[in-house]
């Protein structure tokens, strides 16, 4: 495969892999419209074009608490059967649509639960929209596999119950756990509880981590928590004073020495003020560095954006290749909270062929 640099339409021909993207910050604009007037709730403009641009302006705030406000009004159509299962369907044929064959979808139960519905009544009507998704994209031909992360909130005190969900329905398509919501001032061993029951129960989970906060977060979610994975963990970078000459701090190199793979989501970061350029996020010099950098999309809607535009963006602003984009989606694959059979199927059976085939007949760049 040649490392030359590739244009936007190959980009979006590849196949990819997408570890960290909420099920809530990932809806089709003209969907919020006709459900939000279905359930009463009032929108900032009933306009598809302009609320997708409302949504994309507002998370420009480069305020993280502020970002976290706007899924007001995707949360609130997705509080009954009719608004989880239809937005579930579409995630999974919007990911497919993008090139995308593994995804790992994460959403908090305990957020949508003010229609009457229970935490497991919500669980199980999303498994069922992404299940229908699932057999749509199939019989389409773009088939994709999504797996499912249920997420506590930092700040309130049932990260422990949605844990249990994670257990329950480990066999009925949840992949694992995390927590999200504001970082800072919420320290993840908050939630050790939850942490160590699903350590007990063999259940993955990884913790947004680094990203509103610094090196404690991170060390927090590793060294006390055990979390696999770190969602973001852009500041993963301040134990590594000079990024160029690539000295590592103690932390630094046990998340690199040890494979720990990070959820990096350059446009989200951009926006929460993680990051100051694509062309200078630290992915880029975290994957030179032997990191296991993933390439994520965290929040569609919000970000205004896709696999297909983050890869894009990389390529155009800081001179990846096609090499690098294969890189990070094998990462992402290799740390998918799938079985190790499965995640190898994906990898030989579907990803490097994909790549050589999309490469072998388009121009470079």
């Amino acid at each position: 495969m040649s490392s030359t640099r590739i244009d936007n339409d190959t980009v979006r021909r590849l196949p990819k892999a997408v570890l960290h993207d909420h099920l809530d910050g990932g809806l089709r604009p003209a969907t919020v419209v006709e459900l939000a007037a279905t359930v009463g709730h009032t929108l900032p403009t009933t306009d598809p074009d302009e609320l997708a641009a409302w949504y994309y302006e507002a998370a420009n705030s480069g305020d993280l608490v502020r970002y976290i406000a706007t899924f007001e009004h995707t949360l609130a159509v997705m509080q009954n059967r009719e608004g989880l299962l239809r937005t579930a369907e579409e995630y999974v044929l919007d990911l497919a649509a993008d090139g995308v064959v593994y995804g790992e979808v994460r959403y908090a139960p305990e957020l949508m639960t003010n229609g009457g519905l229970s935490l497991a009544e919500v669980v199980e009507t999303v498994q069922e929209g992404l299940a229908a998704g699932m057999a749509k994209a199939a019989a389409a031909g773009t088939p994709v596999r999504v797996g499912t992360l249920l997420c506590g909130m930092r700040m309130f005190d049932r990260t422990r119950a949605t844990a249990d969900l994670a257990v329950a329905f480990r066999d009925a398509g949840v992949v694992g756990f995390d927590i999200a919501g504001a970082e800072d001032g919420f320290p993840p061993a908050d939630h050790l509880d939850a942490f160590e029951y699903l350590r007990r129960e063999n259940v993955p989970f990884t913790i947004h981590a680094g990203e509103a906060h610094g090196l404690p977060s991170i060390h927090q979610a590793l060294q006390v928590c055990g979390a696999q994975r770190i969602g973001h963990g852009v500041r993963i970078t301040d134990d590594i004073p000079d990024l160029a000459a690539g000295k590592l701090g103690r932390l630094a190199a046990w998340v690199r020495d040890r494979r720990v793979a990070l959820e990096m989501c350059p446009t989200s970061n951009l926006q929460t003020g993680a990051a100051t350029s694509i062309a200078e996020h630290p992915i880029t010099a975290l994957k030179d560095l032997g990191f296991r950098v993933t390439l994520n999309t965290d929040n569609r809607l919000v970000s205004g954006t896709t696999m297909t535009r983050e890869m894009s963006l990389l390529v155009e602003h800081a001179g990846w290749t096609a090499e690098d984009l294969r890189t990070v989606t094998v990462n992402a694959l290799k740390s998918a909270f799938i079985p190790f059979d499965e995640r190898r199927a994906l990898i030989e059976d579907v990803v490097l062929p994909g790549y050589e085939a999309v490469l072998r007949t388009s121009p470079r760049a």
